[in-house]
């Protein structure tokens, strides 16, 4: 496999700029990797190189014409969930069958705007709804990690496992991917990468198949924290087809990688520390605190008294918006239709035959949460106790910077081990929940490599809106750290 495809995307976009190789290079190392890689892998659910080598073709041109844009050339893996022009999108769902959309994404277009070349879309969990990218359509990806002395394959993470598993196999030089209760930082820490949740409205919704709504956000998965940032600055936009888009500035974040936390007030929040955390996880823990006191940050306990309630809150919101959201799928319009008797029974063989199991689940409770008689007992206790968290945030955040926790409560687990019991493989999603409920930016750093030989991550959260400060403490953990890990190749 070519060299080319080991580059990180900032990398590789000095390459390109000097001219130590094109696009049409680059982008050719990666369509090979992928028809080397991806039947074991099962990363990518469309490959699309044709398009991609066309599309690198077009970028050359334009960089011997002097009219280069910031990811000219730039090979990338699309999540599944973003609608792009032509190209069929699923969310990995049956029930959207061979829907290929007439319309681009606003966060792809900026891509393409940008000069950046789509080698294909990738793998998820069906409408995002899952921890494990087991409830695909297409078959689970497989995480490149593997634990020492085992052979058993390994959840690269949900919903976005396709992404992370995309970059952390040299598939792609960085993957769009997005975050509804984790669904970036989970992949990413699974996979020794890179991945940010920018804050609630920077990125545009529109175009992205919806799960949650008012949780849903874009973001990349990356090699580095640098990538991450210049990514973002990518995909970040003010969008007036989305009218929760924030009209912001996206500020220059590429810059803030390298700038330190001298001077900074980090905080450690008491509630994040969980019965049956591995050992692991809090030596990581205290070992990230010291790298920051050491780099000049002070290390402030805080307390969060409402992280308790966030996971079961998010469990009927994200359940409740989703039973909204997904009942446009009817199979009158587009994808899936099952012919029934009548309208009533092709509506409900569609669905029943359309949905798999989690996303019935999860409608199931969503529709229950929202019926007559429940609607005050649970969904608006539950939007109540999300004010509360947001509430926590924003006092804690008037005596520090940003936030240090774990990312996850363990490493990548093999597939089958979690899968019988939906609360366990909920609670992945414990101590990233709360930066979606309160909006807030979160991004997860690889710091360190498990007794099994598994990489674990670091998550910063930072207060709305200043995602400059999560890239700082992200880039002066991933300098301390110093993690340059790589999965040994068995695929």
């Amino acid at each position: 496999m070519s060299e080319l495809t080991k580059l990180t995307l900032t990398d590789a976009m000095s390459g390109l700029e000097s001219k130590s190789f094109s696009s049409r290079e680059l982008t050719q190392a990666f369509v090979d990797a992928i028809e080397a890689s991806n039947d074991t892998l099962n990363a990518y659910v469309v490959k699309t190189p044709e398009k991609a080598l066309g599309m690198a073709d077009a970028s050359d041109e334009r960089r011997a014409a002097g009219k280069a844009g910031r990811l000219d050339g730039a090979p990338l893996g699309i999540k599944d969930l973003y609608c792009t022009k032509g190209v069929r999108t699923t969310a990995c769902s049956n029930i959207l069958d061979e829907f290929t959309p007439t319309y681009e994404s606003t966060v792809t277009q900026n891509l393409w705007d940008a000069g950046a070349v789509m080698l294909g879309k990738l793998n998820m969990d069906e409408f995002a709804m899952g921890s494990s990218n087991e409830t695909s359509r297409f078959g689970p990806p497989s995480n490149p990690w593997r634990r020492d002395g085992s052979n058993a394959t390994l959840t690269s993470g949900g919903s976005s496992g396709g992404s992370a598993t995309a970059v952390a196999a040299d598939m792609c030089l960085a993957a769009t991917a997005s975050d509804t209760g984790g669904s970036i930082r989970q992949p990413a820490a699974f996979t020794g990468t890179v991945g940010i949740k920018p804050t609630y409205g920077r990125a545009s919704r529109y175009g992205m198949v919806a799960f949650a709504s008012s949780l849903d956000q874009a973001g990349p998965i990356t090699k580095n924290v640098a990538d991450a940032a210049l990514l973002s600055e990518i995909m970040c936009s003010h969008d007036p087809k989305d009218s929760t888009s924030l009209s912001v500035e996206t500020p220059n974040w590429l810059e803030d990688v390298s700038k330190g936390v001298k001077g900074m007030r980090i905080g450690v929040p008491k509630e994040y520390r969980v019965d049956g955390m591995p050992q692991e996880i809090e030596d990581l823990w205290a070992q990230g605190i010291k790298w920051l006191q050491e780099m000049g940050a002070e290390i402030v306990d805080v307390s969060l008294p409402h992280t308790k309630y966030a996971l079961p809150a998010y469990y009927i919101v994200a359940p409740a918006e989703a039973s909204s959201n997904l009942a446009r799928y009817d199979g009158m319009r587009y994808g899936a239709r099952v012919q029934g008797d009548n309208l009533t029974s092709t509506y409900e063989g569609t669905r029943a035959s359309g949905f798999g199991e989690e996303v019935q689940r999860r409608l199931l409770i969503g529709t229950y949460v929202l019926s007559s008689g429940y609607y005050d007992a649970y969904y608006i206790r539950a939007q109540k106790v999300r004010t509360r968290i947001l509430q926590d945030f924003e006092t804690v955040f008037e005596d520090v910077d940003a936030l240090l926790t774990p990312t996850c409560p363990s490493a990548a687990f093999a597939y089958g081990e979690k899968t019988g019991d939906p609360v366990q493989m909920y609670l992945n999603d414990i101590f990233t929940v709360t930066a979606n409920l309160a909006g807030l930016p979160g991004i997860s750093v690889p710091a360190a490599i498990d007794a099994q030989g598994l990489p674990l991550g670091l998550q910063v959260i930072g207060k709305a809106l200043d995602e400059a400060t999560c890239f700082r403490v992200a880039g002066a953990i991933e300098e301390a750290a110093g993690f340059v890990a790589k999965p040994s190749k068995w695929w």
